[in-house]
């Protein structure tokens, strides 16, 4: 009898101890939150991006959540933070960095990849990427599909208006004398070809007004998020250079031009220049029905574009287990290899030097030179414009830009007034 007992007992431990490991395994389920109205067959290499992860990683189930533009995407966190169900992984832009932070969403990525091979794995990235990405000593977000501003050009126009289709426009004065002579009009005097095109309509006008002010060596914030320069003479003459391309040399629409006309109009030539993200690479690659060349960013005294784009954020209410597995999965998206496909795949900036010595980046680089111009511009770029109370602040500059360009206030006024309400909505963080 006792002996039975010992047996059963002994049976009863090897199956608990057995049973062990399987529940040490347990899937552990990461709820990631991605924009996808960022242009091309993004969802698509998302999911395939997702199911090449599960296969390497079976015990991790990375679910996406699809949610439209990054506004979208911010709104949509900031909500389910409220009704305490929040993802624990998220694509967000950039210089959504400081209302996380202020939010009290995320964890400082850091301090979870603070091992050596985490430290080495931060310090990877181009460091013009991580200028939007750390902050107070700590870094807040990975960079993952990142970008800055590049000019495309169509090469036909610019060799029937007479010009080097080799040698797109350098500097301020000539992006003005190749785009009056690529605007053409009809026998009624109306616009058939605009010689330029810069998108302000929007969210994003702050972001290709940096285009203008970084060339003219003007910065519009400082490091800690706190403080916005918007009234300084060099932002005051971009301004007015922005608004004179219309009005004063008629090269460009007047008023504002929304942000998704833009390649569209490229890719119809009813523009020969359009500055847009070189994220829209790879959509003007597999549309644009002619040769067309990308530059970058034409200057004033200095060259340089802002970065752009988003980061991976981890978030502060996922389990010790659920920050490890979205720690994992960022990791793997960003390596070498990885960050190589999604760059060829969509256009972006891979996000690490290293991605542009692995063999397959080489060859894309070889066969499509514009590809590296982005990450060539890296070198002089700066970051995007954020601050503490980002929506808002950037709202402030965005009316100032719209008022600039419809002619609703001079340049002077309209920046004048977004530095004294800017200044007002930062004062807490001072």
């Amino acid at each position: 009898m006792r002996r039975t007992v010992l047996k059963s007992l002994a049976a009863i431990m090897a199956g608990a101890l057995f049973a062990l490991p399987v529940h040490a395994q347990q899937a552990v389920d990461v709820e990631f939150y991605y924009p996808v109205a960022v242009g091309g067959p993004i969802t698509k290499i998302i999911d395939t991006m997702v199911a090449d992860f599960h296969k390497e990683n079976p015990d991790i189930n990375i679910k996406p959540v699809y949610a439209g533009t990054y506004q979208d995407s911010i709104a949509k966190v900031l909500t389910a933070m409220k009704g305490g169900q929040p993802p624990q992984l998220a694509v967000l832009l950039s210089t959504d960095m400081y209302t996380l932070i202020d939010e009290d969403a995320v964890v400082p990525i850091d301090g979870l990849a603070n091992d050596a091979a985490g430290k080495a794995w931060l310090g990877g990235f181009y460091d013009a990427f991580m200028q939007n990405s750390r902050t107070g000593g700590h870094v807040w977000g990975v960079p993952f599909q990142r970008s800055t501003i590049v000019m495309y050009y169509n090469k036909d126009l610019f060799k029937a208006a007479g010009l080097d289709p080799e040698h797109p426009p350098a500097t301020w004065q000539e992006l003005v004398d190749a785009s009056v002579k690529l605007t053409k009009k009809d026998a009624s005097g109306n616009v058939t070809q605009w010689g330029l095109e810069i998108p302000s309509g929007g969210a994003f006008a702050y972001w290709l007004f940096q285009a203008l002010t970084t060339p003219n060596g003007a910065i519009l914030m400082n490091e800690a998020g706190n403080q916005v320069m918007l009234d300084k003479p060099a932002v005051v003459e971009a301004a007015q250079f922005w608004r004179d391309l219309s009005v004063k040399h008629g090269a460009m629409p007047t008023g504002t031009i929304e942000w998704g006309t833009t390649p569209k109009d490229f890719l119809e030539k009813k523009a020969a220049i359009v500055w847009t993200t070189t994220g829209n690479l790879t959509n003007i690659r597999a549309n644009a029905s002619f040769p067309f060349g990308v530059a970058m960013m034409p200057r004033k005294v200095r060259g340089g574009s802002p970065t752009g784009g988003g980061n991976f954020y981890i978030f502060k209410s996922g389990t010790p287990a659920q920050q490890k597995a979205a720690l994992k999965f960022a990791q793997w998206a960003t390596s070498p290899e990885r960050a190589a496909d999604w760059s060829i795949a969509t256009g972006y900036v891979a996000v690490t030097p290293a991605a542009w010595d692995t063999p397959k980046m080489k060859q894309y680089a070889r066969e499509v030179p514009a590809a590296a111009v982005a990450r060539d511009q890296l070198a002089v770029s700066v970051a995007e414009f954020s601050t503490h109370e980002n929506q808002r602040v950037t709202k402030v500059l965005n009316d100032a830009l719209q008022a600039i360009l419809t002619g609703a206030k001079p340049a002077q006024q309209a920046l004048t007034d977004a530095q004294r309400e800017s200044d007002r909505i930062l004062k807490p963080y001072r």
